[in-house]
């Protein structure tokens, strides 16, 4: 695991930040990145633009909660470190003001299974955590209420947040999240969404075991999931003529 002082880990989460807003899933400062290290995390500091944060201002939040340094740890710094707590899995945290995830959340509703790849999300509809305000301990329960059994949420009147092992892996989700966001709000301007049933979500959540993986990342049973097409020996043949 790396450690607190880790430059490089650092200087990803920074061009993190800097990806996130030129994806157009978050402006400004207002979301935060916080990244899994030895002892704890490091997170953005709070009010300081992208294109002008150093590896230096990256803090270090400890297991117990307490940071280190000069710079001020995110106002959310709590729903990253309880996310770190409660999911020993979560490697990196994305939080955002994603617009469309940001406009449902302001209709205090989450994202349902109109679309398979709801599944991405970890089960069968992203769900919408209840209100409170913005850096307290009170916001993080509701998120952690929210994110049972699931790798994102919308938060209510506020954005989105989610996380994964890796924080390039936690990035393709909030775009993802984003983008169903963005899918069903479009889908509900033309008319009713077809939602998928349970049964049709279960086959999906079965087959999302082996979704974007690779031969060397398949564990004990996941072959089962999804079947693959047969698997050739031998050079590639030169095309007939």
């Amino acid at each position: 695991m790396p450690a607190p002082t880790d430059p490089a880990l650092r200087q990803e989460i920074i061009d993190a930040c800097r990806e996130m807003n030129a994806l157009g899933i978050n402006q400004g400062t207002s979301g935060n990145i916080s990244a899994r290290c030895a002892g704890g995390s490091l997170i953005t500091p709070s009010g300081i633009p992208y294109e002008e944060m150093t590896p230096d201002q990256i803090v270090f939040v400890d297991g117990a909660g307490g940071y280190y340094g000069d710079w001020l740890p995110s106002t959310e710094w709590r729903m990253h470190h309880d996310i770190y707590g409660a999911h020993p899995e979560a490697g990196a945290v994305v939080h955002t003001h994603a617009t469309y995830c940001t406009a449902l959340s302001c209709l205090r509703e989450g994202i349902p299974p109109f679309h398979y790849m709801i599944g991405v999300g970890g089960g069968t509809d992203i769900r919408c955590a209840d209100y409170a305000t913005f850096g307290t301990q009170e916001l993080s329960a509701h998120m952690l209420a929210a994110l049972r059994g699931r790798t994102a949420c919308l938060l209510a009147n506020h954005g989105m947040i989610c996380f994964a092992p890796t924080l390039k892996k936690a990035m393709w989700l909030a775009v993802e999240v984003e983008t169903l966001a963005r899918q069903y709000w479009l889908a509900r301007q033309a008319g009713t969404p077809v939602l998928l049933d349970d049964a049709e979500m279960t086959r999906v959540l079965a087959r999302f075991k082996t979704y974007g993986k690779q031969v060397g990342e398949l564990g004990v049973g996941d072959a089962e999931a999804v079947i693959p097409p047969v698997r050739r020996t031998g050079a590639i043949p030169s095309t007939a003529k």
